[in-house]
């Protein structure tokens, strides 16, 4: 069983506009061949011709049971109406959490603007999913995006599961301390190469992981993800089986762990 948490239907490759089920098709391809049993699709903070709204990814993947939604929120940009309609989608079951992508924006997470988000998140338990650590655009101000920055919001809503995607990547200490000390936070090892692992990079990435795992325990805490189209699938897969981790923590990692938190059907899965 593979469970990818974080995955895209934008496109990244802005010079020609693709449809909506064009990616999906993609994804659903590529989840065929690397056997991945089922994902997580993030809706982006930003709304453009190739990035689609939540509603519209939520339309596009109603007939896949191997797809669920996390809705992408902008701290910027959101209104009353935003939140109702996530609220709406949150109550038909059709999203599994929220998005908040602190450095592509410039806010910190512990903003007291954002309490209505998580708010929102705690009535309907599900996951907050946070950006951290560095950008895919160079326009980003990763100061924002520290993880460190994610342990206020876990004190101050200790019954609100969050998730803080891409290890913290390279901040990836400060994220095993913020994981280790609450309970109630979680990490994806998602975004951590653009395309394939090298093998330099992989080493070290592989080495890192381990350290986090050894530093703070059994990996209840870990979710495995790739940040497709940005990352290749198959590649992740490589670097996940080289980790040569134990059967027991790595069912976990692969899958269980986000059954459990995204509160998915394995079965239908």
């Amino acid at each position: 069983m593979i469970i990818d948490v974080h995955t895209h239907l934008n496109n990244y490759h802005e010079d020609r506009v693709v449809s909506i089920d064009q990616c999906l098709d993609n994804l659903l391809g590529e989840m065929e061949k690397n056997s991945v049993d089922h994902s997580l699709v993030l809706t982006s903070y930003k709304v453009t011709e190739h990035r689609p709204p939540t509603r519209d990814v939520v339309k596009a993947t109603e007939k896949h049971d191997n797809i669920s939604v996390v809705a992408g929120i902008s701290f910027l940009n959101y209104k009353q109406r935003d939140l109702r309609e996530i609220a709406e989608f949150l109550e038909a079951g059709l999203i599994k959490g929220l998005k908040l992508y602190p450095g592509y924006e410039p806010f910190y997470p512990y903003d007291q603007r954002c309490q209505v988000i998580y708010d929102l998140a705690m009535e309907f338990d599900v996951p907050v999913m946070f950006h951290t650590g560095d950008t895919y655009s160079p326009t980003g101000k990763v100061r924002f995006a520290h993880p460190l920055n994610i342990d206020d919001v876990a004190v101050d809503n200790p019954t609100m599961k969050i998730v803080i995607c891409h290890i913290g990547n390279p901040w990836i200490r400060d994220c095993m301390e913020v994981v280790y000390k609450n309970p109630n936070v979680y990490t994806d090892v998602s975004g951590l190469t653009l395309g394939d692992f090298n093998e330099k990079f992989e080493r070290f990435m592989r080495n890192q992981v381990k350290e986090m795992l050894t530093y703070a325990g059994e990996p209840q805490y870990m979710l495995y993800g790739t940040d497709w189209p940005i990352c290749n699938m198959r590649s992740y897969l490589k670097f996940m089986k080289e980790l040569k981790l134990p059967a027991a923590s790595m069912e976990k990692i692969m899958w269980r762990n986000a059954a459990e938190l995204f509160k998915i059907d394995v079965p239908a899965a």
